[in-house]
């Protein structure tokens, strides 16, 4: 066999062989009190160490922007100001507009005329 072919016939028994086992394995059972408390235990971790690294980052970007603004008044370049960041507020999906007096009604043909034309002077 080529080195091609034998490398398409592994990889399909490959695939084959871990949908079968996958689809072998049962549902893993609902959580008991332990494993409530764990995964609240859990979660309340995972919150204080976002916590922490968001503390962290504060920390460490306070500390390079000091170390920037030093390093420009040696250097007798003039210190930008903090730009505030806003965060956008959501925004809510725009209305139509109101369609003019003339325009095709949603029903309408397209480029059917209006109801009544307007009259000639002359």
């Amino acid at each position: 066999m080529t080195k091609p072919i034998r490398s398409g016939i592994l990889a399909i028994a490959f695939v084959a062989g871990a949908s079968m086992a996958w689809a072998k394995l049962p549902p893993p059972p609902p959580l008991d009190e332990k494993g409530k408390a764990a995964a609240e235990e859990k979660k309340a971790k995972d919150a204080a160490a976002a916590e922490k690294a968001k503390a962290d980052l504060a920390a460490a970007t306070d500390k390079a922007i000091k170390n920037r603004d030093g390093n420009l008044k040696k250097a007798g370049k003039p210190v930008p100001k903090a730009t505030p960041v806003v965060a956008a507020a959501p925004t809510a999906p725009a209305a139509p507009a109101a369609a003019p007096a003339g325009a095709a009604k949603p029903g309408d043909k397209a480029g059917a005329a209006p109801a009544k034309a307007p009259e000639k002077k002359g």
